[in-house]
């Protein structure tokens, strides 16, 4: 493929790979890393890339594959990243101050046992607030079975969380 055909079959979905890579990301600079990394990859699979019907959505596909290791990977580093601000407004009393860091320590682990689809609805749904329609188009599931996703993850923290915290009854 060369560079004029490239420009025109990928280049007009760049708008739209950004509001994506930005929503997943939530931020400006890692949604451009995350776009220059796509065109990157489509770049060096530009040989393979004749047979592609929508060029939109492979462009999307291989967008979302980017953001979720770079998630993932951010992830793995969050883990060691101090937990000051989950959980709302810090608490006037250091009792206070220490059991919401615990609480918010023991919701983050929570969060990363479950499984890797509830895992990544409830991310994107709950943390990157993305559209039902944007996560249809990121995980491939549809509106309802995103729905069931999302209820069984969190009501499965909830029930692991009130076991935890001695709460079972709430």
């Amino acid at each position: 493929m060369e560079v004029e055909r490239f420009k025109q079959q990928f280049l007009p979905y760049h708008e739209k790979l950004y509001r994506v890579a930005f929503r997943l990301t939530g931020n400006r600079q890692d949604a451009e890393d995350m776009l220059q990394e796509v065109y990157l990859k489509l770049w060096n699979k530009r040989g393979d890339l004749d047979g592609i019907n929508n060029a939109e959505a492979y462009a999307i596909g291989v967008l979302k594959n980017v953001c979720f290791d770079f998630l993932r990977n951010a992830r793995e580093y969050a883990d060691n990243e101090p937990l000051e601000n989950i959980g709302g407004p810090m608490a006037e009393s250091l009792l206070q101050r220490v059991e919401c860091r615990d609480e918010a320590s023991q919701i983050k682990t929570l969060i990363g046992l479950l499984p890797e689809q509830q895992r990544k609805v409830m991310w994107l749904r709950d943390v990157n607030d993305c559209s039902f329609e944007e996560i249809e188009r990121i995980t491939g599931l549809n509106a309802v079975n995103i729905r069931v996703v999302l209820s069984r993850a969190r009501k499965r923290i909830r029930e692991q969380f009130n076991r935890i915290t001695g709460h079972e009854n709430r």
